[in-house]
């Protein structure tokens, strides 16, 4: 294709986004399964919102709501698609390097590649909600069509440029700690929300005036801005409006391109392997060694525990995780309104990261595959793992625990809130054991992208889909500590769920790790083929 040729890139690449959804569905009714069921868990959540939208319509401060959540929206495209699964080969600019493609024609076709997907839909079903909450008499909904068109565009337009100038972020030694304080940001700012969310709830919506004042003005939620200015009859004030969405689109275009024209004509600085000073890796290693086990467990456990500290995607993944799970009880209890029962979200948290173990090694995998020739090795491999992960969660758990119940004056519930999170940290270990094994998917190595294209339905139904799954394993001890807390006598028994929720935890991941074993073994070639994919 000849850079003007007569042939225009735009329908190409949007075709291309088609087949490779359709191609990939077409590899396994699993992954059908799961695209379907993600599907329509986001519509169903799409339609609840748009329904709600709707009930606002005719309330005072309706246009509060529809501003804030544009905002959060545009906020929600220009981070999520860093750090969470999503992304394809047409987003990815650097697979078209070697095209003669000249960058204004490329960005419009990759703005139209990206409009295709559940992400948009989803926001065009809660962009077209706001719209009809606020919108009065034809003029306003004639403005809201064009509010709703501008403020897709910025919010699309705003993720790839953002993607694109970060795209080789993750894959740079230099730029690994500023990714580490990237996910650190999300951590903190999601828990900004959600704490707003929990003052909005006991306030009403008159306090968000001060904050809709504001964002009526910034793009892209002056675009919704515009619609209530129309439906009041302020023309004037409502084309400034779409004029700031409309130069905020033009902004980020402009700039989407001029990284995107330097991406893809100069080098990658972290391909060039600058000489670096000699070090003594073998007695470092030899160090780490004599703390561990002997043997493929010690083996197993150092190599994870290095993944977490060198790897630019793990690390970020870790650090995250870390800042939320000591986030949310910590800030809950600062504010009074926390329970100490929140203490057993950092033991999830952290259990996440059991989930999907052989996609974390990339294409490495296949070294490791090679050393799995019984379901022995395959268990000897998860339970390193495993214990690599509890390495750094049980102390962490114990300390967020202690910590949380310090600032809530509530020592009498630490044992209790122990064994629920110990016993929630094995249920999330036994289940992600065996959805590595049952749903493992790839994480590329380079580029923005957390799972390869055609598998984002995989990686949710693996994640979510386990954790339910350690949420029913824990039933026994959730009804043992509700029926302690709520007998007479029970308060003085309380403290045997400490030694009951460790040892309960513990025989789940011993069974998890013992059922994933046969499993690894045995269909080995499909986890490598699924985890190489990218």
């Amino acid at each position: 294709m000849r850079a003007d040729s007569a042939t225009p890139v735009t329908p190409v690449l949007v075709r291309l986004k088609l087949a490779l959804l359709r191609n990939g569905l077409r590899q396994s009714s699993g992954r059908r399964a799961a695209y379907v069921a993600s599907l329509v868990v986001v519509l169903l959540f799409a339609a609840l919102q748009l329904l709600g939208l709707i009930a606002l319509r005719g309330h005072p401060h309706a246009l509060n709501v529809t501003v804030l959540l544009t905002a959060v929206l545009a906020l929600g495209w220009a981070v999520m698609p860093l750090f969470f699964p999503g992304g394809d080969e047409t987003l990815d600019p650097t697979r078209l390097v070697m095209l003669p493609l000249r960058p204004r024609p490329l960005v419009r076709a990759l703005l139209a590649a990206s409009l295709v997907g559940i992400g948009p839909l989803f926001t065009l079903i809660l962009l077209v909600g706001s719209v009809v909450a606020t919108a009065h008499g034809a003029a306003a909904y004639a403005t809201g069509v064009v509010a709703i068109v501008l403020a897709l565009l910025v919010c699309v337009a705003l993720a790839r440029a953002v993607a694109t100038a970060n795209l080789r972020l993750l894959t740079s030694r230099k730029g690994r700690d500023l990714a580490v304080l990237s996910g650190l940001v999300i951590a903190v700012g999601a828990q900004v929300v959600n704490f707003g969310a929990q003052k909005l709830g006991s306030s009403g919506l008159s306090t968000l005036d001060p904050a809709a004042d504001v964002l009526r003005w910034v793009p892209p939620a002056s675009a919704l801005g515009a619609v209530d200015s129309v439906s009041e009859g302020s023309y004037a004030v409502a084309l400034a409006q779409l004029a700031l969405s409309g130069l905020a689109l033009a902004a980020l275009l402009g700039y989407w391109q001029r990284t995107l024209t330097r991406l893809m004509t100069s080098p990658d600085g972290s391909t060039l392997q600058a000489a670096e000073p000699v070090r003594d890796k073998a007695g470092r290693s030899a160090g780490l060694g004599r703390l561990l086990p002997a043997g493929r467990t010690g083996t197993v456990m150092e190599r994870s525990l290095r993944y977490v500290w060198r790897d630019p995607k793990t690390k970020a993944a870790w650090v995250t995780s870390l800042a939320i799970g000591l986030i949310v009880p910590v800030f809950n209890a600062l504010q009074g309104t926390g329970s100490i029962y929140f203490a057993c979200f950092a033991a999830g948290m952290l259990g996440i990261q059991m989930y999907n173990q052989f996609g974390q090694d990339t294409s490495a995998f296949w070294m490791v595959a090679m050393t799995i020739s019984s379901t022995r090795d395959a268990y000897v491999e998860l339970r390193g793992r495993a214990l690599a992960l509890l390495l750094i969660t049980l102390p962490y758990t114990a300390l967020v625990t202690v910590l949380t119940t310090a600032l809530l004056g509530d020592w009498a519930a630490l044992p209790e809130v122990l064994g629920l999170s110990f016993a929630l940290l094995g249920a999330m270990l036994a289940t992600g054991a065996w959805s590595s094994a049952r749903f493992p998917y790839s994480i590329p190595p380079e580029g923005y992208k957390n799972v390869a294209p055609g598998q984002a339905g995989l990686a949710w139904i693996s994640i979510f889909g386990g954790m339910v799954a350690a949420s029913l394993l824990c039933a026994p001890v959730i009804a043992l500590t509700i029926w302690l807390n709520v007998s007479p006598t029970g308060d003085d028994w309380t403290w045997l769920l400490l030694p009951l929720g460790t040892a309960y935890g513990t025989l789940l991941t011993l069974a998890g790790l013992r059922l994933a074993a046969p499993r690894t073994t045995h269909h080995l070639p499909e986890i490598l083929t699924a985890v190489s994919k990218g």
